[in-house]
């Protein structure tokens, strides 16, 4: 039987709480399944980078280059600046080890009410594909004339033909797979380079997937119909920034952002992939032992799948339509008084 090595990174605030109940789940699950995971835990925080400088350590990547996924709790925390916390962390280890698709499921669950009156379970169930590792999040741009009149900032997107190329293989990948269909996210009448460019190799590699259908929606008008119908969608795929910001507007479209998961993939398994909610380190309620697990454990979830254990990632998030659709118990955020161990005791119960 082969162990996989798993890699844990509870990082801050309220991801020292959720990794440890994901942990919970999987220990569960894979004892069912006879799949064999061995952990390393690392401290890598902003309570880190207050003590000694730094983040993770100068050799934080060769340490989990070797393992064959990531589970990450969450990153930043008052008082160190979020580009310090992310750039020192998250970002550097999506970049060296080429985790070029993140992959955002959208679902409304029975039980957890939509803020859309027109968003029912069964009907939203879509996948935001984002570009992860260049776009508008490029490290090329700087200042200049600090504190004067005239100071300026200029930041550069970056567009390559490989970067663009081979997110939007994935995402027709995966709409054929899912027997759907593509939308692109794009801004080409207003940004005149970088969107223009990314429309025509969508039109360039939709032809290399004649079974998928497909059509292009500028980024406005496309949060809008997020708002205004979002069963219409299926699998949509955009550059670093939009992506960004479609799938957090289409996680509180779910209901909760408590409950989003995120997979940072790299899809040729060169590196290990990288695994984690997104509802963030939530500060405001970090030690209080009310977090809600459920983003860490779909989250855990996704990596299962990638690790090449369907059925079992399948239990997990059948658990997890179980305890919402079944039961009362809920986090404060899914307007409940139940505790993180709570909401995972009863998890664990139905799984």
């Amino acid at each position: 039987m082969k162990k996989h090595r798993i890699a844990l990174i509870p990082g801050d605030g309220i991801g020292a709480e959720v990794v440890p109940a994901a942990r919970r789940v999987l220990d569960a699950v894979t004892a069912r399944h006879g799949i064999a995971l061995a952990y390393d835990s690392f401290d890598w925080s902003c309570e880190r980078y207050v003590a000694e400088g730094a983040m993770m350590p100068p050799d934080g990547l060769d340490r989990i280059r070797a393992h064959d996924a990531i589970l990450l709790g969450a990153v930043g925390y008052p008082g160190v600046p979020d580009h310090v916390s992310l750039w020192g962390l998250l970002i550097p280890i999506r970049r060296a080890f080429r985790q070029y698709v993140n992959l955002r499921p959208i679902r409304v669950f029975d039980g957890v009410p939509s803020p859309l009156r027109e968003a029912r379970p069964g009907d939203v169930d879509f996948v935001v594909v984002r570009e992860n590792v260049e776009g508008e999040y490029s490290e090329i741009g700087g200042r200049l004339n600090r504190g004067f009149p005239e100071e300026m900032a200029v930041q550069e997107a970056v567009f390559t033909r490989a970067g663009v190329t081979r997110v939007l293989d994935y995402a027709f990948e995966l709409a054929a797979r899912r027997g759907g269909k593509v939308t692109s996210a794009t801004k080409s009448n207003g940004i005149v380079h970088t969107m223009p460019f990314w429309d025509e190799l969508v039109t360039e590699r939709a032809a290399a997937f004649p079974q998928v259908a497909w059509d292009q929606e500028h980024i406005d008008a496309l949060a809008a119909k997020f708002v205004l119908d979002p069963a219409r969608f299926d699998v949509v795929v955009a550059s670093n920034l939009f992506g960004d910001i479609l799938s957090d507007l289409a996680a509180a479209i779910a209901g909760s952002i408590g409950i989003a998961p995120a997979a940072n993939l790299n899809p040729e398994r060169e590196f290990p992939s990288m695994f984690e909610p997104v509802h963030g380190s939530a500060p405001d309620i970090a030690g209080l032992g009310i977090a809600n697990p459920l983003g860490a454990i779909w989250s855990a979830a996704m990596m299962l799948d990638h690790l090449g254990h369907a059925e079992a990632a399948k239990d997990v998030t059948d658990a997890i339509a179980a305890v919402l659709a079944k039961t009362d118990v809920r986090t404060p955020d899914l307007s409940g008084t139940a505790t993180t161990a709570e909401l995972t005791d009863k998890l664990l119960e139905l799984l």
